[in-house]
């Protein structure tokens, strides 16, 4: 079987078929519930790819304002899961409500 019809080959037809699955899964995984696995499944090859990447663009942008939002905030726990103990005194009282009895 070696030749090929529009392209494919029998090497590349399963990367293909993958790669197809993949794109259908995370439309449907990340479209909220707005598409069905039949309807990305038989959507038009350039709507299928327009979706994706729209979906693909969106979750970049909220990524990176997510990123610019927590930079410069203080955390007290490490990267590696522990508790960092130099901030400890900086939100140890914020929490506290002020009594006002005596």
């Amino acid at each position: 079987m070696g030749l090929s019809f529009f392209g494919l080959t029998s090497k590349t037809a399963p990367q293909y078929r993958v790669s197809v699955f993949k794109h259908i899964h995370e439309i449907v995984f990340h479209g909220n519930g707005g598409y069905s696995w039949y309807d990305v499944y038989n959507m038009p090859i350039w709507l299928r790819k327009f979706t994706f990447d729209q979906i693909n663009k969106f979750n970049k942008e909220q990524n990176a304002r997510l990123e610019g939002k927590t930079q410069g905030q203080s955390n007290l726990i490490t990267p590696d899961g522990k508790v960092n103990k130099d901030l400890f005194p900086q939100f140890k009282n914020n929490n506290k409500p002020k009594t006002s009895y005596k």
